[in-house]
């Protein structure tokens, strides 16, 4: 396995998606081998692509204020691994940005994972990584969340924190006023050194 130091050196000079990416290329990630929790997002949107810094908008906000944490605790590596299905900002298309680029998780997923050896708890937050991650999936991510003491405690789905899903959040209140205080507990449990399954 190479060294992560390594990896992270061959992700930050990768092209392989160059050609599809409107933008340029501009891989954003966070991630340490002692990061206790790992958050799988989409992709870079534009304001993340031009600051470099992941969930850097609103949305990221949103995702704070729903797992209980700072900016300072969100952006330790040591603490949080910050490891989208994409790590370049794909673009927009007609209802908002474009998918994750494909070729990204198919190169590096399966090389990165394996150094997140201490890992308490896997946020899916969005349809992609949701696909991605879980075999065991439903119909529709508001069925999958739903759902979410299937895979407790190691992993929790979650929806797109973007704006553009507030009437989802509208839709089913039962998201902030069940899971939510549920997901802020395991998130501190999970970033405690001492942490055990509950």
């Amino acid at each position: 396995m190479a060294s992560l130091a390594a990896l992270l050196a061959e992700i930050r000079g990768c092209t392989l998606c160059a050609a599809h990416l409107p933008h340029g290329v501009r891989p954003v990630l966070q991630i340490h081998s002692k990061a206790r929790v790992l958050v799988v997002g989409q992709a870079p949107g534009r304001k993340v692509h031009e600051t470099g810094i992941p969930f850097n908008d609103a949305s990221g906000d949103r995702l704070r204020d729903w797992m209980g944490v700072t900016r300072e605790v969100f952006y330790d590596p040591q603490q949080i691994a910050l490891l989208p299905m994409g790590f370049c900002y794909p673009g927009t298309g007609k209802s908002g940005d474009l998918p994750p680029r494909p070729e990204c998780a198919k190169a590096w997923r399966h090389q990165l994972l394996p150094h997140l050896q201490h890992l308490e708890l896997t946020l899916l937050v969005g349809q992609y990584a949701i696909g991605y991650h879980l075999d065991d999936k439903k119909p529709s991510l508001t069925e999958t969340v739903r759902a979410w003491q299937s895979y407790w405690p190691a992993i929790i789905p979650l929806p797109h924190p973007s704006p553009r899903n507030n009437i989802w959040l509208s839709r089913n209140p039962w998201f902030e006023q069940e899971l939510v205080p549920m997901l802020r507990q395991r998130v501190a449990q999970a970033l405690t050194v001492e942490s055990h399954y509950f």
